[in-house]
């Protein structure tokens, strides 16, 4: 079993940034590939960024040329570096496993908010 722990959200002032972190414990020679999602306020999931275990990335268009998705092979972290966040941004970040999004299983996330 894999656990996903989020964290790195927070407040900021549109066009700043903000770096966000999901640290992968247990089973994690399991994750073949790890995404970030956000939910905003009355809005569905959307998938944001997902990056594979052989480095291959893939973005929303709503971010492409703004976020960029990482791994630390090392740390088991995946990192989401977010530039030129913009109001529209705002959000509950998550992070998951292919499986994890289809088992519905979900952690605690982190909130990031951009003002304008």
């Amino acid at each position: 079993q894999v656990q996903l722990v989020e964290s790195g959200g927070g407040l900021v002032q549109a066009g700043g940034s903000l770096r966000l972190s999901c640290a992968a414990s247990g089973s994690t020679f399991s994750i073949n590939a790890v995404g970030w999602y956000r939910r905003a306020p009355g809005k569905q999931r959307e998938l944001v960024a997902i990056i594979t275990n052989g480095g291959v990335t893939n973005y929303a268009d709503s971010v492409k040329g703004r976020f960029t998705i990482s791994r630390d092979n090392a740390k088991n972290t995946v990192y989401l570096q977010m530039n030129s966040l913009k109001p529209e941004d705002t959000a509950l970040y998550d992070c998951n496993t292919p499986l994890g999004v289809v088992e519905g299983s979900w952690g605690q996330g982190t909130q990031v908010i951009v003002s304008s």
